[in-house]
């Protein structure tokens, strides 16, 4: 086994909305490429697009998954996304309750044939 292939990793994304987001999260979940999404409240985000300074509300998700999963995770939140250039951004987890980081590889691991 590839260790840092199965290391995990947590992706932050964000969506329009929560209705957007319960899609997301459940596409990902259903296809194993992530065990498990929390959708989090509302949020507020500023930003610079097209060149001028943007205010509005979105949704965020941290989704649970290995490193040999996020470059299909994020081909799949593009995929589905409503904005052009979607927030997905990987972060690397280097400690926490082994049983559950054991459980994150578990859910994510597809097996021979899947």
């Amino acid at each position: 086994m590839d260790t840092e292939k199965q290391a995990p990793r947590f992706v932050y994304m964000t969506a329009s909305t929560r209705q957007e987001a319960l899609g997301l999260a459940r596409a990902l979940v259903e296809e194993r490429l992530v065990a498990c999404v929390n959708i989090l409240g509302g949020i507020t985000s500023v930003y610079w697009w097209e060149g001028v300074c943007q205010e509005g509300e979105e949704v965020a998700l941290i989704a649970k998954t290995i490193a040999a999963n996020v470059p299909a995770v994020i081909e799949r939140v593009r995929a589905l996304h409503s904005y052009s250039c979607p927030c997905v951004v990987a972060l690397a987890v280097t400690e926490g309750n082994p049983d559950f980081l054991t459980w994150i590889q578990e859910q994510t691991t597809r097996a021979e044939g899947f």
